[in-house]
């Protein structure tokens, strides 16, 4: 699939010689047996409907972010990346090189944890729809008097299930979230996405990019050991702002796919399958901020 462009566009991997797991959202997932392959297309999701035009750039806008991230956070907890060089991947990979490149890594399995962890620094999305109502998020009280997209007194933990592909998922407490994985191991994640998330949002705002919440996944890999998997503060898994367009009270202009919701909600899509028609001006606009967020965070440039 290409766009009228000719920019090149995955929006689905075909690799017979591989044994095919999963098709998510956005990825496309490989078996290796103790291993995956994970292949980031240019699907974009909004309100949980996979669009039918890809975004070009988008995948290997998620996996250089990715990779970026999990170099800066290592120390902090093990990730499951083993190489995103396409050469060191199994040789039946070799065919499909070309496809790989740059938005793909070949990973560890890991049996992944239930619920997703979300991290809060600024009160906005359902976050702040929750807050209307209740003056809380997840159960977390909040002071009175916020303004969407306010800055929180410090970052916090809301967790939420995991839901299948088509289904929304739901933010729930951090007592369900425990009850789900256990105490010990709701406290570990907790205190983990927060360290991450406190660190990268520093590093972000430093080149202009304000992370104003993510989500994050862990997993347990054959020992049992915790480590953090999936994507890692992405455009696809947060919300990054302009820092010099930020401004509390309204909603932000931002480096993610919000450019795509805005325009599904102008023209009052029902948020359900089948998705519309994207507009050309709509996709490259997409692809440009992702692009961006891409330069500004890590320095490099795919175009």
């Amino acid at each position: 699939m290409s766009t009228s462009f000719q920019v090149p566009v995955i929006t689905k991997t075909e690799f017979p010689a591989l044994k095919l797991a999963n098709r998510g959202k956005v990825r496309d997932i490989y078996d290796f047996g103790d291993a995956l392959l994970i292949v980031a297309t240019d699907r974009l999701s909004a309100y949980d409907v996979v669009m039918q035009q890809g975004i070009p750039f988008k995948g290997k806008v998620l996996t250089q972010i990715s990779e970026f991230w999990f170099e800066h956070t290592k120390d902090i907890v093990p990730n499951h990346l083993i190489t995103s060089i396409v050469y060191d991947f199994p040789s039946s990979c070799k065919p499909y090189w070309k496809d790989l490149e740059d938005r793909s890594m070949y990973v560890k399995k890991t049996k992944p944890l239930p619920v997703e962890c979300v991290v809060r620094g600024y009160l906005s999305g359902s976050g702040w729809q929750e807050y209307k109502e209740t003056q809380n998020v997840c159960g977390i009280g909040l002071p009175p008097g916020l303004m969407e997209s306010d800055s929180l007194p410090e970052p916090i933990f809301t967790p939420a299930t995991k839901e299948e592909m088509g289904k929304h998922d739901e933010n729930i407490t951090f007592e369900r979230a425990a009850g789900i994985i256990g105490r010990e191991l709701a406290d570990r994640v907790r205190d983990l996405s927060v360290q991450i998330y406190e660190r990268c949002a520093a590093m972000a705002v430093e080149k202009g990019i304000i992370i104003a919440d993510t989500k994050m996944e862990f997993g347990l890999d054959e020992k049992g050991e915790l480590i953090l998997i999936d994507e890692l503060l992405t455009p696809d898994s947060s919300r990054f702002w302009p820092k010099d367009k930020y401004q509390a009270g309204r909603a932000q202009e931002s480096f993610d796919k919000q450019f795509v919701r805005d325009y599904l909600n102008s023209i009052n899509f029902n948020r359900k399958p089948p998705a519309p028609i994207l507009p050309e001006d709509v996709i490259f606009k997409t692809s440009a901020l992702y692009l961006e967020a891409l330069k500004r965070l890590s320095g490099k440039t795919l175009v």
